[in-house]
């Protein structure tokens, strides 16, 4: 069913109605829209017309088609998850704010991750999980980084190396007073420290520590971020009426549509 067009509708779109629930901290609504749209539009197909109803159904071919529809929509939200830039709105009033708590919005229950239904709704979480939670994925990311090295111990040696050859470039300089009385020399040291430093960190595989970390990183970032709900967080804790009002706006615009 969808509205008869009126000089008091009101038409908004879908950027200014996202930033709008965004600003209140209703965005979560939006990530009930593709189930809600996707079951309203296979409702009326799934209810048997009164020619069909004395015919036998074959069982047999709905499971395959909904196995092969369930199959092909997967793989579109695999590809979008690929293909997705996740930090796309990331901001840097993102990381100024307070991190999330781990245990009640960051991990949540049980009941607050599903598959994404459509690639829209996949992006849609993608995006927002990763500006609310950056400060968690970038501890995270720490923490996969700090296994690596524990992993090669090597790379942490080549590090712990490379870190005492510049305190000691620092020293001479500061010592030596190199920024006034020999800026050359003081250039000549620190491309020698650059060139040491790079040696050091190639012969104790420390690429491989890093670039195994930010795969890990990034896979884990997807994978929260993709089936986490966009559930309101703990401290926001509005009142019920806005949340009702906010659930008739989005009817009016997925059935408007």
């Amino acid at each position: 069913m969808s509205f008869a067009p009126n000089p008091l509708s009101l038409t908004v779109s879908d950027p200014a109605f996202e930033s709008w629930l965004r600003d209140s901290g209703h965005l979560y609504t939006l990530d009930t829209l593709p189930a809600s749209s996707s079951s309203s539009s296979s409702a009326p197909s799934a209810s048997p017309s009164p020619s069909s109803s004395n015919k036998p159904i074959p069982t047999s071919t709905s499971t395959s088609q909904s196995r092969l529809s369930f199959f092909l929509s997967s793989l579109r939200t695999l590809a979008t998850l690929i293909s997705n830039n996740p930090l796309a709105k990331l901001q840097v009033a993102d990381l100024a704010g307070p991190t999330p708590s781990w245990t009640r919005d960051f991990i949540g229950g049980p009941g607050e991750y599903s598959w994404p239904v459509e690639s829209p709704q996949a992006r849609l979480r993608v995006q927002e999980n990763v500006r609310r939670y950056a400060k968690n994925y970038m501890f995270l990311s720490l923490l996969f980084f700090t296994c690596c090295l524990y992993r090669i111990p090597i790379s942490l040696l080549g590090l712990v190396a490379c870190l005492g050859i510049w305190e000691g470039v620092r020293f001479c300089i500061k010592s030596w007073e190199m920024e006034e009385k020999y800026p050359v020399l003081r250039q000549v040291m620190v491309n020698v420290a650059l060139i040491i430093t790079a040696s050091v960190l190639y012969i104790c595989y420390f690429q491989f520590a890093l670039v195994y970390a930010i795969g890990l990183s990034y896979a884990a970032m997807l994978i929260h971020a993709s089936l986490r709900k966009l559930t309101p967080l703990s401290k926001s804790n509005g009142s019920s009426q806005p949340k009702k009002v906010v659930k008739k706006s989005v009817r009016f615009s997925s059935s408007s549509k």
